[in-house]
């Protein structure tokens, strides 16, 4: 047996030390590189392919089956001139027994200097699409239709081959490169300098790996450098795949971040299960520059439309900052707005819309919660429901242009000058000249081309607002906007213990846009109102206003020189300000008992108790006819002009006095009984901001005055002295006589 034993095992050696001498002078006898035509020719043969060998080929049989390829370059056949891809070298290397069980064990596996070339020409066709396709002859007969009959023959159905198993020790590619050109629309996409290297692949086993490259476009101009890591498992049985502890990283350059930088990166669980249709990225982290991020993203239905559902943190961040390191600007607002923002939401989105539910949104020291979604990103169809605790709008709008501000100096300049002069204690200077000078601004007030676009639908709520220096309880605002009609269905809320509401259209599908508002306010105080505008209020007391009115225009001036509508105001509980009107009568009694004012002026506001009239807009100029003012002792009625363009008016006014009503009366300025019902008469004009400190005695009328009370004087001089001697009808034609 020692004997046998001995024999078998010299045998076994014989035949393994013929076997590796076969294998050695097979390798270094047979030269493949004879060979390298009929390699060509298998290739379009086989594999339909125009494969160039232009460097040498070095190969091993046993107990490795090797191969490396030396500058090597693959083509269509029906474009055999213009290869799509090159590489310097391949190099990989197979165990022969294993082969024989199907199984794949390869040594490492190298790839140098892979140059792919994917061109899309201008009818659409990528030249990717013609791999593996056979030239059309001239003049051959087209494929069959599809919807002609098959052959009655059956198929005899294969047998499905079994998963060939795989066992590689590693994958290095070095400098590859991948580019991608579309003729029709010029836009290019590389990857270069790819960098690939893994452990050993094995299946279901993880698989450290680590990749860098180098991307870019050009539209825009882009470029990103990138670098990622992670182990990979590949369950291909259960046809499920994961990328544990991934981690990619980078930065971002090009034109749109006007030569600044954006570094980010991202990590996660990443998994995909392809025969559930289901991909997850758990334990999300994102940075990019200031900005901090983690969340879960899970996506269903991958064979038919994704569905992906998870949720979103965003720690608190300085927007602003965020925004300008990426080369981006923020349109101009208070300084320190948007230096606080963070947002913790859920997420559900498909590739067509995105929605962000459960909002927790903090934005400097409001709070808003609710939900906001494109429902159609082709259409920008945005959708909100939110309720916010507080929000300043006045802090995220742009302020006035120089310009504007420039003329709003001018204006303030020419009233206060105005009211230097104007000052209505003692009613002796000259009435004030109407203003000449626009009080609106000429800057374009609506993105309109965006407006034009819009598709939304808003619901906001605030426990307080902040609009325009008017600060708003209980705000609401309803809002849809379709096809460049922008309808306003509610904006309502408490102010100064009053309330109001508006709605309205804006109409932006025409050259000029079109406003049409109504409007309602119930109690608030008008001067409060005046006050937030930065303008001087002339009255105080708690208005009621009802309004209907269009423009047209995209300025304010514009606006308001097309207004034109209508209007009725009642002004309840008020004060004229520094205008004491009951001087001003005085004044003019004292004039016509030919009298002089002993005492000076007792108060310099007048108290009213209703202030009420209706208004008439036509190309900014309000027309107001029925003017009536209810104040202690008399009555006022008015008919004027508020020329809304320059902010000027135009009254005459007429003062009915009722009765005395002072302690102690100016003996100048009693007012006997042949004055009670009398009108006096008192013209107001100029800027809208004095108010009654623009008006005088209107000495034109108080004549007209003077002469019915000289009439008046002489009838009852010709009752006197005509008794009953005459007939009434004569006593009467007398009278009227000097009454003309």
């Amino acid at each position: 047996m020692k004997a046998f034993g001995k024999i078998l095992g010299l045998v076994l050696l014989g035949l393994l030390l013929i076997i590796v001498a076969a294998g050695f002078a097979l390798t270094h006898l047979f030269d493949p590189n004879d060979y390298k035509d009929e390699i060509r020719q298998i290739a379009r043969d086989k594999a339909h392919i125009e494969l160039t060998l232009n460097g040498d080929i070095g190969w091993s049989l046993f107990p490795w089956l090797g191969l490396e390829l030396h500058e090597a370059s693959v083509a269509t056949l029906i474009k055999p001139a213009e290869p799509f891809a090159d590489l310097q070298m391949l190099g990989l290397s197979v165990r022969v027994l294993p082969l024989l069980r199907r199984e794949v064990q390869m040594s490492d596996v190298r790839v140098e200097g892979l140059n792919l070339r994917l061109n899309r020409d201008k009818d659409g066709h990528g030249n990717w699409e013609d791999i593996g396709k056979l030239p059309q002859p001239a003049g051959a007969t087209p494929p069959v239709a599809a919807n002609q009959p098959a052959s009655e023959t059956p198929a005899t159905p294969e047998k499905p081959p079994q998963p060939i198993r795989l066992d590689i020790d590693s994958l290095t590619v070095n400098n590859a490169r991948v580019e991608y050109n579309d003729e029709k629309t010029g836009k290019q996409f590389s990857a270069e300098s790819i960098q690939l290297s893994t452990g050993a692949v094995h299946d279901s086993t993880n698989i450290p790996l680590k990749a860098t490259a180098f991307l870019s476009t050009n539209q825009p101009m882009l470029r990103v450098r990138t670098e990622l890591n992670g182990e990979l498992r590949i369950e291909r049985a259960l046809q499920r795949y994961r990328f544990e502890d991934m981690k990619l990283s980078g930065e971002l350059t090009g034109d749109p971040l006007q030569g600044k930088a954006m570094t980010f990166s991202a990590q996660g669980q990443v998994s995909l299960d392809k025969a559930a249709n289901v991909a997850e990225w758990t334990g999300i982290k994102i940075s990019a520059n200031q900005l901090r991020a983690l969340g879960e993203l899970k996506a269903n239905d991958l064979d038919k439309t994704p569905q992906i559902t998870g949720g979103l943190s965003i720690a608190q961040f300085d927007l602003a900052k965020f925004v300008d390191s990426i080369g981006q600007t923020l349109p101009a607002m208070a300084a320190g707005s948007l230096s606080k923002v963070e947002l913790v939401s859920r997420i559900a989105a498909t590739p067509t819309s995105v929605a962000f539910d459960n909002i927790n949104l903090k934005v400097d020291d409001s709070s808003f919660s609710g939900r906001i979604a494109v429902e159609d990103f082709a259409k920008q169809s945005l959708r909100a429901i939110l309720k916010a605790d507080t929000f300043n709008v006045d802090r995220y709008l742009p302020p006035k242009s120089e310009k504007a501000a420039n003329a709003t100096q001018v204006r303030q300049a020419e009233v206060a000058s105005t009211e230097a002069d104007a000052m209505a204690g003692a009613g002796s200077t000259p009435l004030p000249d109407k203003p000449t000078k626009t009080a609106w601004s000429t800057d374009r007030l609506l993105p309109v081309e965006r407006l034009a676009k819009l598709d939304v639908d808003a619901d906001l709520t605030f426990g307080q607002l902040t609009l325009d220096k008017l600060p708003i309880q209980n705000a609401a605002l309803k809002a849809t906007g379709q096809g460049g009609l922008l309808t306003l269905t509610n904006l309502s809320g408490d102010l100064y213990n009053g309330n109001f509401a508006a709605n309205g259209t804006l109409d932006v599908r025409q050259t000029a846009p079109v406003l049409n508002l109504q409007t309602k306010l119930n109690r608030v105080p008008v001067d409060k109102i005046l006050e937030s505008q930065g303008k001087n209020p002339p009255v105080q007391g708690l208005v009621t206003l009802t309004s209907n009115v269009t423009g047209n225009g995209n300025s304010q001036q514009a606006l308001i020189e097309s207004l034109n509508g209508n209007a009725s105001f009642v002004i309840n509980n008020g004060v004229l300000l520094n205008a004491n009107l009951e001087q001003q009568l005085c004044k003019g009694i004292a004039t016509l008992n030919r009298k002089t004012l002993s005492g000076e002026p007792r108060g310099k506001d007048t108290p009213f108790q209703e202030l009420k009239g209706n208004l008439t807009f036509r190309n900014g100029i309000a027309s107001n006819p029925d003017l009536k003012v209810r104040i202690p002792g008399m009555t006022v009625n008015g008919d004027g002009d508020i020329d809304l363009r320059v902010l000027g008016m135009d009254y005459r006014v007429g003062i009915i006095v009722e009765g005395d009503t002072s302690a102690m009366p100016d003996p100048a300025c009693q007012v006997g009984e042949k004055f009670v019902g009398i009108e006096w008469p008192l013209r107001c004009r100029g800027p809208l901001e004095l108010g009654a400190k623009a008006c005088r005695v209107d000495n034109d009328r108080l004549g007209q005055v003077a002469t019915k009370l000289a009439g008046d004087k002489l009838s009852d001089k010709i009752d006197e002295k005509l008794g009953d001697k005459v007939s009434p009808e004569l006593k009467n034609a007398l009278k009227g006589l000097f009454k003309r």
